[in-house]
């Protein structure tokens, strides 16, 4: 089969369009010939060896396509049945690992996975859909839902609105009857978000003050959660903007790990700061259940063809995209 993989780390320029021998369904496991499958962020990170991972190694968390072997004692699936794959492996110890950095993963033709992390895709859904959603509604479902308890009718400040994770964020919160602020240092991402994808209110990060113009949307002293995956760049503003009791929910730090701590806004407005990385078979199963019953949809920005994936990793690091890159796979 054909697979998109790197042998060192570096820029986009080490990505490897390779022929590698197919994959075999263990016991318990579901082969699956992909159709399509998405970038995340954590594949740049891969890549540049934040973390290094053992080498060579497939790329890839999400994935989309057909059912075509079962391993020793599956049953439920069928082949030619069109699944999408939950990307975290839960190990039964407290450990969830991920597809594509703690194993090959979705960008190529086949994968052996296991049954228990393999979904139908919710009708009405394309491939290339499907494989949009998994990491970053996951991700965005445990941090509004499991960990910030997110209520219908409280404020949300979501950074960044181009990325998946901020995307899909959007659509989460929506769905649970949120209303939305959303940032970017793009005049035309916040008129798509707002008009387009039911943001209650776009600020233009890179000019005015954030904290002023977010107060002024919500009529009050500021919102109740805060999607924070940027990091120094965005820390105090998001500390600022909360109210008292407010609650910010962290799965990253694009701009750095070690802002100021800012420990007088946390224990004077009494905040808490929820700490959250993927999610639990729960969180995924409560993410594809907004989707599945359409109460919330992926954004797909751009597909790729599969031998493309250097531009593809380009156009992602870029930051020109709205949602998600995918990678189309032929049959």
């Amino acid at each position: 089969m054909k697979a998109v993989r790197i042998h060192e780390d570096g820029g986009p320029d080490v990505l490897r369009y390779d022929d590698v021998p197919d994959p075999k369904p263990g016991p318990g496991d579901v082969l699956v010939e992909l159709r399509a499958a998405s970038l995340n962020r954590l594949d740049v990170f891969v890549r540049r060896g934040l973390p290094s991972v053992p080498k060579p190694r497939i790329l890839g968390a999400d994935g989309a396509g057909l059912v075509r072997a079962l391993g020793e004692g599956v049953d439920g699936f069928a082949p030619g049945e069109r699944v999408v794959i939950n990307p975290g492996l839960d190990h039964g110890d407290g450990r969830i690992t991920v597809i594509g950095e703690h194993t090959d993963g979705t960008h190529c033709e086949l994968i052996a996975v296991p049954a228990a992390n393999v979904y139908r895709i919710p009708d009405g859904l394309s491939f290339e859909e499907a494989a949009a959603f998994p990491l970053v509604f996951e991700t965005a479902y445990r941090m509004l839902v499991t960990k910030a308890r997110l209520q219908p009718g409280e404020w949300v400040l979501i950074w960044g609105i181009g990325s998946g994770l901020a995307t899909a964020a959007l659509a989460v919160a929506k769905a649970l009857g949120a209303r939305v602020i959303v940032t970017s240092s793009s005049k035309q991402k916040l008129a798509r978000a707002t008009d387009e994808l039911g943001a209650d209110a776009g600020v233009e990060h890179t000019g005015g003050d954030v904290r002023e113009r977010v107060k002024e949307v919500v009529s009050g002293p500021g919102v109740d959660v805060v999607v924070e995956h940027v990091g120094e760049a965005t820390w105090a503003t998001s500390l600022a903007v909360l109210r008292p009791g407010g609650r910010v929910a962290v799965c990253g730090a694009t701009t750095g790990p070690n802002p100021p701590a800012q420990l007088h806004r946390i224990w004077w407005k009494q905040l808490t700061i929820h700490g959250s990385t993927m999610g639990t078979k729960e969180d995924f199963e409560g993410a594809y259940e907004l989707v599945a019953s359409g109460r919330a949809r992926p954004v797909v920005d751009r597909v790729f063809p599969l031998s493309e994936a250097r531009a593809a990793h380009e156009h992602l690091e870029s930051g020109r995209q709205l949602g998600k890159v995918v990678l189309a796979i032929p049959a």
